[in-house]
C-alpha cells in the first residue's frame, strides 16, 4: 500500500505467519520481476515497491480495491464538499492488513454528514474507520513527523 514502507524477510514471516523459506521465494520471484528492489543493510535485505515498475500502478489499484479504499473515496470524500486531502495512517499506511482504517481528512467538512457517511461505507466495505479531521487552518499546524510512518496520501482536490 505505502510505496515507502520497506520489509525485510523475518518481519514478512512474522505477519504472514508463514516460513522464512516460503516468503523469501516469493520475494526473490517479484525482485527478479522487477516488482521489488531490495537495498542490504547489515545483515538484512530490505525490500520495497519499485514505483517505476510498468505494472506498479495497475497493481497498486487493485491493492485499493481490495482494502476497500477505492470504496471510501466514492462514497464519503466525493460527497463531503470541501476536502482538500486524505490520508491513511496507522497499520495501513505500514503496509500492513487491518480492520481498523485509520484515515485524516484536511479541510472544511461537515462532520455530522462525514460520520453519517463513514457508517455507511463501514457497512460495504465490512471494516471500521477511525478519522481526524483538520481544518486548512490547522493542516499548517500539523505535527507530521509524530506519524511514522509518513501517511500515506490517499486522495487530493486538483489545483
Amino acid at each position: 500500500m505505502n510505496s515507502n514502507t520497506k520489509a525485510y524477510l523475518r518481519g514478512l514471516s512474522n505477519e504472514f505467519g508463514e516460513s522464512s523459506n516460503a516468503i523469501r521465494v516469493e520475494l526473490n520471484r517479484l525482485e527478479d520481476a522487477g516488482m521489488l528492489k531490495s537495498t542490504s543493510v547489515g545483515n538484512k535485505k530490505f525490500f520495497s515497491a519499485n514505483t517505476s515498475h510498468p505494472l506498479f500502478g495497475e497493481v497498486h489499484n487493485i491493492l485499493m480495491k481490495y482494502v476497500g479504499f477505492d470504496q471510501i473515496i466514492e462514497r464519503v470524500v466525493s460527497r463531503l464538499g470541501e476536502v482538500d486531502q486524505v490520508y491513511v495512517t496507522g497499520d495501513l499506511s505500514r503496509g500492513m492488513n487491518s480492520e481498523i482504517i485509520d484515515l485524516l481528512f484536511i479541510g472544511n467538512i461537515d462532520k455530522n454528514y462525514l460520520i453519517e457517511l463513514i457508517e455507511k461505507a463501514e457497512e460495504f466495505i465490512s471494516k471500521k474507520i477511525r478519522y481526524i479531521t483538520y481544518s486548512r487552518e490547522e493542516a499548517d499546524k500539523i505535527d507530521w513527523e509524530k506519524f511514522k510512518p509518513k501517511p500515506l496520501l490517499l486522495w487530493a482536490i486538483e489545483s
